[in-house]
């Protein structure tokens, strides 16, 4: 059997670990109530960022501020005020009417006819050639037409690229920027690769604002579209975002919701 003191010390201890597991549970106490933690895990996964203690001391910032205003408006009577609460009411009625119509959405999806008319816009894009181009890029003109005489003389331009380009990204791939449209680049690098024919390289440098360029196309090609499927997830997304596409499906859903139901 147990002393008198010894349960002392036991009932002393069980508080303790009761008062441990209290803290352990909780993100923060304000004012006697208690946040819990799972507030605090879900409000750092939603802001996107890595969980880091810099960013749950933020959020239990935002937890604490969020409950010192509750406390607040219910001290304070505020939630009383019919102003305040036809307002609370349209905020739920606006987010409950959101998530109805986010749910029709994503259950109904974007109609094959729909997806067909936007992928028929987007063809309209892919128009024009694409060049598989390559560049030397050095500071000074007199280096670029150095560089231009040794190619014309047999030097090999992946060799040069890798051994004096001063661009970080091609360089080390012999100078190769990959398949590109003339859009994609700047106006004067663009102009002068447009000219050149395939295995050509420019007879002059090309000046831009990073420097003097010796540029080479290697091959040219029509542009493709990529097939409906390729881009059906990107094409639905675009069909999403455009509000006049919103307004006509949120009309359906009410015209539905109408024939079902019992108006008198």
């Amino acid at each position: 059997m147990f002393n008198t003191r010894q349960i002392i010390i036991l009932s002393v201890l069980s508080a303790a670990l009761l008062s441990a597991n209290a803290i352990a549970q909780n993100a923060v106490i304000v004012n006697g109530k208690s946040i819990p933690k799972a507030q605090l895990d879900k409000l750092v996964q939603k802001s996107g960022q890595p969980d880091n203690p810099q960013v749950r001391d933020q959020a239990r910032e935002m937890l604490v501020t969020r409950e010192l205003i509750l406390q607040e408006a219910d001290k304070r009577g505020v939630t009383q005020k019919e102003s305040v609460r036809d307002q609370l009411e349209q905020a739920r009625i606006g987010v409950l009417v959101a998530a109805v119509f986010e749910d029709y959405v994503e259950k109904e999806g974007v109609a094959e006819s729909d997806l067909k008319a936007a992928y028929e816009t987007v063809k309209l894009q892919y128009t024009g050639k694409e060049y598989h181009v390559e560049h030397i890029l050095v500071e000074k003109e007199s280096d670029a037409k150095a560089i231009i005489v040794q190619i014309k003389g047999g030097a090999n331009f992946e060799d040069i690229a890798k051994a004096k380009s001063k661009d970080p990204g091609s360089a080390k791939d012999g100078g190769d920027l990959g398949w590109v449209s003339d859009k994609a680049l700047v106006p004067e690098f663009s102009k002068a690769m447009v000219q050149l024919k395939n295995g050509q390289v420019t007879d002059k440098p090309v000046k831009s604002q990073f420097g003097w360029h010796v540029i080479k196309v290697v091959d040219t090609r029509d542009v493709k579209a990529p097939s409906i499927e390729e881009i059906k997830d990107q094409l639905k997304q675009m069909i999403a975002s455009d509000q006049n596409w919103q307004k006509a499906k949120f009309s359906e859903l009410m015209q539905k919701l109408r024939a079902k139901a019992k108006i008198q």
